[in-house]
C-alpha cells in the first residue's frame, strides 16, 4: 500500500508539472475575466427582475388604493341614502383591500431592500471586475515580456532546443567536412605517388606507363651513345700536359 501511495503521489506531481507547463496565464486570466463578467451580468439580470416585480406590485397597490377610495365613497353614498347595510358591505371590502395593500406594501419594501442590496453588490462587483481587467492586462503584458525575454536569452545563449539542434548540425557538418578534406588530401597524395590509380582508368595503364618510361630511358641512352660517336673520343688531357 505504501508503494502504491508513493506511486500515486509521483503521478500527481508529474501531472501537476505537465499542467503547469501547458497552462497559459493569458488564457487563464481571460477565462477568469469572462466568468466575472458572466456573474456581473447575472447580478444585473437579478436587479431587472426585482425592479420588474416591484413595479408590478406597485401597480397592484395603486389599484387597491383606488379601489379603497371608491369603496369609501360608495359607503358614504349608501349611508346617505339610508342603506347602512350597503355602507357596511362597502366598508368591509375596503378593509379587505387595505389589508391586501398592507401586504403588498411589505412585499414592495422587501423588493426595494433586495434591489438596493443587489445594486450595491453590482457596484462592488463591477469595481472588482474592472480592477481585475486592468490587473489581467498588466499580468498578460508582463508574462509576454518575460516569455519574450526568456526566448531571447535562450537564443542568445544557445539554450533553446532550436539552437541546440543547430549547434549539433554545425558540429556534424564541420566534422564531416574535416573528414572529407583529409580523405581528399590522402587521395591526392596516393595519386601523386602512383599508389592509387586514377578513377576510371583501365587496369593496364600503370604497366603501360612503366613501359613507356623504360622505353624513354632506353631512347635517352641510345641518343646519348650516338652523340658520343659523333663527337669522337674525348681528348687525352695527360699528353697535352707533356707537350707543354
Amino acid at each position: 500500500m505504501g508503494v502504491l501511495s508513493r506511486l500515486t503521489a509521483l503521478i500527481k506531481a508529474k501531472m501537476s508539472q505537465l499542467l503547469d507547463q501547458a497552462e497559459d496565464p493569458a488564457v487563464t486570466m481571460d477565462y477568469s475575466y469572462e466568468r466575472q463578467l458572466e456573474l456581473l451580468r447575472d447580478v444585473k439580470r437579478g436587479i431587472v427582475e426585482v425592479v420588474t416585480s416591484r413595479r408590478r406590485l406597485e401597480l397592484q397597490a395603486e389599484k387597491l388604493r383606488q379601489n379603497a377610495d371608491t369603496l369609501e365613497r360608495q359607503a358614504r353614498q349608501a349611508l346617505a341614502s339610508g342603506r347602512e347595510d350597503l355602507a357596511r358591505l362597502a366598508l368591509q371590502r375596503k378593509q379587505t383591500a387595505l389589508q391586501q395593500l398592507q401586504g403588498l406594501d411589505g412585499q414592495i419594501a422587501d423588493l426595494e431592500a433586495e434591489q438596493n442590496r443587489l445594486q450595491t453588490a453590482e457596484a462592488r462587483l463591477a469595481a472588482k471586475v474592472e480592477s481585475f481587467r486592468t490587473q489581467k492586462e498588466v499580468i498578460k503584458a508582463q508574462y509576454s515580456a518575460a516569455e519574450a525575454q526568456v526566448r531571447i536569452g535562450e537564443a542568445a545563449t544557445g539554450l533553446s532546443e532550436e539552437m541546440a539542434a543547430i549547434g549539433i548540425a554545425i558540429d556534424r557538418a564541420e566534422q564531416k567536412t574535416e573528414r572529407m578534406r583529409a580523405r581528399a588530401s590522402a587521395i591526392d597524395e596516393l595519386v601523386e605517388a602512383g599508389t592509387l590509380e586514377e578513377f576510371g582508368a583501365p587496369k593496364g595503364d600503370r604497366l603501360e606507363r612503366e613501359l613507356q618510361q623504360l622505353t624513354a630511358n632506353q631512347n635517352v641512352d641510345a641518343e646519348l651513345a650516338a652523340l658520343k660517336r659523333q663527337l669522337g673520343p674525348p681528348p687525352d688531357t695527360g699528353r697535352l700536359e707533356d707537350r707543354r
